[in-house]
């Protein structure tokens, strides 16, 4: 019987499927983040989790 492939890792005992979804909310100035702020934070937060 074949296994299908799947994203999950495992030991022994366990088996788990970490998937992470991180949300920046800044306290203050938040309309200042629109724009082209928003987009460059966006890709530097992209690379930074890659």
């Amino acid at each position: 019987m074949a296994t299908k492939p799947n994203d999950d890792s495992s030991l022994s005992h366990t088996r788990w499927n970490c998937k992470y979804h991180i949300v920046f909310i800044p306290k203050y100035r938040r309309k200042a983040i629109y724009g082209k702020l928003r987009a460059d934070i966006g890709g530097i937060l992209r690379q930074l989790c890659a």
